[in-house]
């Protein structure tokens, strides 16, 4: 194993860390924020962001160009879809004037 796989590895390790803590922060920001533009807010930016550093691990554990299209597809189409999903949610909310709602999660009673 050269100096590069080992440098490589350690890349790949520590991406996949980050991108798992940002969906991990995702997902607890949805539970602990109460307004839907809010919650929006915390589903997609640390979301898509920790999705391509966990295809970017992915491709640094095995760098090669037959893994790096598919990958490379998959965060297209995760930037794609989550900006357009947002943007449909806001606008729904502030159709109906309900951005500043105080939504609550149901309690756990």
């Amino acid at each position: 194993m050269s100096r590069l796989d080992t440098w490589l590895d350690i890349a790949a390790a520590a991406c996949l860390l980050l991108g798992a803590t940002l969906a991990l922060s995702a997902g607890a920001g949805l539970v602990r924020f109460r307004t839907t533009l809010d919650r929006m807010h915390a589903g997609t930016k640390p979301q898509v962001l920790g999705v391509l550093l966990v295809l970017l691990a992915m491709w640094l554990h095995r760098p090669t160009w037959a893994n790096a299209g598919p990958l490379l597809l998959a965060g297209i189409s995760q930037v794609i879809t989550v900006s357009v999903a947002a943007y449909m949610v806001g606008r729904g909310a502030y159709s109906r004037e309900r951005a500043d709602d105080d939504t609550e999660l149901p309690s756990e009673d």
